[in-house]
């Protein structure tokens, strides 16, 4: 059986980085004194391969429904247990000031799906759980950064 990689939700200057960055590497050549040759060139060919199946893959700036559910593409605002707060994209690379969740996470996982008032929980790497609420969920491109 065949699995098909899931769709990853990049913004249109993320997509545009990742291709400039594809380029970069399907260019760069290591030179033939270099003591680390060979690891350097199975290190560039193995982000090469990851770089063209996430962009094969990519969904690049289409928002979704403004419907205040989670899922990629969308802006999250979090509440946790002890008071703080965090506001995340969910999608597949980083944006400016703005802090990304992998759809693909323990969080990201738990919060796909999710409406305003909702609480989840997720397994963090000490083995604990941590319950997160959804406060507010909106498309990237209808996101106001405060000034």
């Amino acid at each position: 059986m065949t699995l098909t990689p899931s769709p990853h939700w990049l913004t249109s200057e993320a997509h545009a980085r990742l291709v400039a960055e594809l380029a970069d590497l399907h260019r760069e050549r290591t030179p033939d004194g270099e003591p680390d040759r060979l690891v350097h060139d199975r290190h560039r060919q193995g982000r090469i391969r990851e770089l063209e199946s996430l962009l094969q893959h990519a969904v690049v700036g289409q928002d979704p429904p403004d419907d205040g559910i989670a899922e990629p593409g969308m802006v999250l605002t979090l509440g946790y247990d002890d008071g703080a707060t965090e506001v995340v994209l969910l999608g597949a690379r980083a944006v400016d000031d703005l802090e990304v969740c992998s759809p693909d996470s323990p969080l990201g996982q738990a919060l796909h799906g999710a409406k305003p008032g909702e609480q989840r929980e997720y397994p963090v790497p000490s083995g604990a759980v941590v319950r997160v609420t959804l406060v507010d969920a909106c498309p990237y491109g209808h996101y106001r950064r405060d000034e």
